[in-house]
């Protein structure tokens, strides 16, 4: 897959590359405890992420290079975030394990396309959907430890099950997406195999 620097580097992949320099600070302001930080960085990530994509539609600058930084941008934001969420609420870790099987399907999945000479798929609402229900239970979370010092177990295992669910439904409705790509590559293969050109009259011969 061949990039063009000048094509990709515009002004959605640059916010989407903020997105990514963010994790520096939002880890270190996360593991700090230092709520107020968080809040202002996740809030200026989930931003940047919506107006990457706005504006690459708006100004038609999506590019292949945007197909696979925004995706890696939200997932590699997830993680680290959930990393740093794990020292402060151990019950995470089920939520954990479901989300790095749910991220390492996602990256095989991709990975198999691109073998396969196939771009991935841009993000889709589903995909962002679920992006959204993170951020916004883990502001909830946030603020209400930050703001109040009120923390509720259940309120916490509500808000995760909540997200898991959204997500596992992302990555149901992303799998249905790959495989019809994959099945739509394969009927290509197949009426180019079964069809050929005759050399002296140009005209397809099919093959019974």
């Amino acid at each position: 897959m061949k990039l063009s620097l000048d094509k990709n580097v515009n002004v959605p992949n640059m916010l989407t590359v903020l997105r990514m320099v963010l994790i520096v600070p939002l880890m270190y302001f996360l593991l700090r405890q230092d709520y107020i930080m968080v809040g202002i960085l996740l809030l200026l990530s989930a931003l940047s992420d919506m107006l990457d994509g706005l504006i690459a539609r708006r100004l038609h600058q999506i590019t292949a290079l945007g197909r696979i930084l925004d995706p890696m941008a939200d997932k590699l934001t997830l993680i680290a975030v959930v990393i740093g969420l794990n020292v402060l609420y151990p019950d995470m870790v089920p939520f954990t394990l479901i989300l790095f099987c749910k991220e390492m399907l996602m990256l095989t999945g991709g990975a198999f396309l691109l073998r396969m000479r196939l771009h991935p798929p841009a993000a889709q609402w589903y995909g962002k959907l679920s992006t959204v229900i993170f951020y916004a239970a883990v502001t909830v979370l946030i603020l209400l430890k930050a703001v109040w010092g009120y923390t509720n177990r259940m309120l916490t295992m509500l808000l995760l099950a909540v997200t898991t669910t959204f997500m596992l439904f992302s990555l149901v409705r992303y799998s249905i997406l790959f495989v019809g790509m994959l099945r739509r590559r394969k009927q290509q293969q197949s009426m180019q195999k079964s069809t050929t050109i005759n050399p002296t009259t140009d005209e397809p011969l099919t093959h019974e």
